[in-house]
């Protein structure tokens, strides 16, 4: 059944990536993910049943808009198998359980962060509030069944989680903004998307997912400062390495702290 399950999975992640690629160009908008249905960007178009199929509706178009002609930019159906993949990766991590819906979740709300903070800089409010929202489901769960991801069944583990990623981020826009004079070091849409990640992980995960974080972001700096991509005053989008470092925790933040704790 193992097999059958993994299918399924990588179906629906396809299904949701193809979600995702519509929630990642509205919301920035301020547009509706309900209505209209998905449109061609360029001549706002209506597709067709079957290229709306994740995947193969992408290969049936050739790429195109069939009224306009207009290029399909290949980062739709590279999201569409990265989702697959991403949900695929976590089953096996957690099988059938409390633990993988709650990561999936949490991971469809962050796959749509981690391209609106690169397209935008932004990580919006009501991205939050949904993952808050899911979050708060799994705070409420932890009273009735353990949740594996916290390690223990003490109420204020979730809680502590909200203070160990978003509260020490805060800290750290503090730091910029009395001490550097600069709201760039971190966003608070960076502060706020660590809270609903506090509550999923609890206190323990948060603290591995927050300094994976950081240390992506220190490498991928100082790589594109060497490489001179990027100058040493320059900025990159914080929301990303989140995500990344989300996903970490989630599959191998156990490890980790194990290793760690009893090296």
């Amino acid at each position: 059944m193992t097999g059958v399950f993994l299918v399924i999975t990588a179906v629906y992640g396809l299904l949701f990536g193809s979600f995702i690629n519509l929630c990642i160009h509205r919301i920035p908008l301020g547009q509706s993910i309900i209505n209209p249905p998905s449109l061609c960007t360029n001549c706002d178009s209506r597709f067709e049943p079957q290229e709306l199929i994740p995947l193969l509706g992408y290969m049936y178009s050739k790429g195109r808009c069939r009224h306009c002609g207009a290029r399909i930019s290949l980062r739709y159906p590279m999201i569409e198998i990265l989702t697959s993949l991403v949900y695929v990766m976590l089953y096996l991590r957690f099988s059938l359980s409390v633990e993988f819906l709650a990561a999936v979740f949490l991971m469809t709300v962050l796959i749509i962060v981690f391209f609106i903070d690169i397209d935008y800089r932004i990580i919006p409010d009501s991205l939050v509030i949904a993952a808050m929202v899911g979050g708060t489901g799994m705070f409420a769960h932890n009273f009735f069944k353990p949740v594996s991801f916290y390690f223990d069944r003490n109420w204020w583990n979730p809680p502590a989680g909200i203070i160990a990623g978003s509260g020490m981020l805060f800290l750290v826009y503090l730091a910029g903004r009395l001490i550097y004079k600069t709201d760039e070091a971190i966003g608070m849409g960076d502060v706020k998307i660590f809270a609903p990640i506090g509550l999923f992980l609890g206190w323990r995960l948060t603290l591995v997912a927050l300094f994976l974080s950081f240390m992506m972001a220190a490498l991928t700096s100082f790589v594109l400062v060497v490489l001179k991509i990027k100058d040493r005053r320059d900025t990159i989008p914080f929301g990303p390495f989140i995500v990344a470092a989300t996903f970490a925790s989630l599959m191998w933040g156990e490890a980790i702290l194990a290793g760690y704790l009893n090296p």
